[in-house]
């Protein structure tokens, strides 16, 4: 069994002139950033492994989370469908029992459904449905390799918004 951690980014801000891959955190998206990674710690299995957007945010959060465990920065992470992401982590090694998925809106929303399958909570895959606010973490779980997750492919355990 493996667990596969979608995070959104944190709270950014809006600096004019600030290209859309540059925008830093907010003030408030820095707190609640660090407000995840306390959660992460108190509930989720020790992350092995983090895949992160590119994005200056998305490093930004995960720097805020104190997660330590190696990370790999993908450009083709940020504006990613939902499919893009799968083939990403497909790709991860099976040495890694707890991934995070650092990423953006609507992917993480589209992405944490598209993988929810039989016997997926309810009540969490309407809270993502309705809204992924920053910060917010779905929590899965996969039977199997990585190499073999598709859609519909794991059990969607979790909805939290730290805040």
């Amino acid at each position: 069994m493996r667990t596969l951690v979608l995070m959104r980014h944190a709270k950014s801000d809006y600096p004019d002139g600030v290209p859309d891959h540059e925008r830093p955190l907010a003030d408030r998206g820095v707190r609640e950033a660090g407000v995840a990674g306390d959660w992460l710690r108190s509930n989720v299995p020790g992350i092995d492994a983090v895949l992160c957007s590119s994005a200056v945010r998305t490093r930004q959060t995960l720097a805020r989370t104190g997660v330590d465990a190696p990370a790999s920065f993908r450009d083709q992470l940020y504006g990613a469908s939902p499919g893009t992401v799968i083939v990403e982590i497909n790709g991860v090694d099976d040495d890694v029992a707890t991934l995070l998925v650092v990423g953006h809106e609507p992917t993480m929303s589209h992405l944490a459904l598209g993988l929810a399958g039989p016997g997926s909570d309810r009540d969490a895959a309407q809270q993502v449905a309705l809204k992924y606010p920053t910060s917010a973490i779905a929590v899965l779980t996969v039977q199997g390799s990585w190499s073999n997750l598709t859609v519909e492919g794991a059990e969607l355990l979790r909805f939290h918004v730290p805040r």
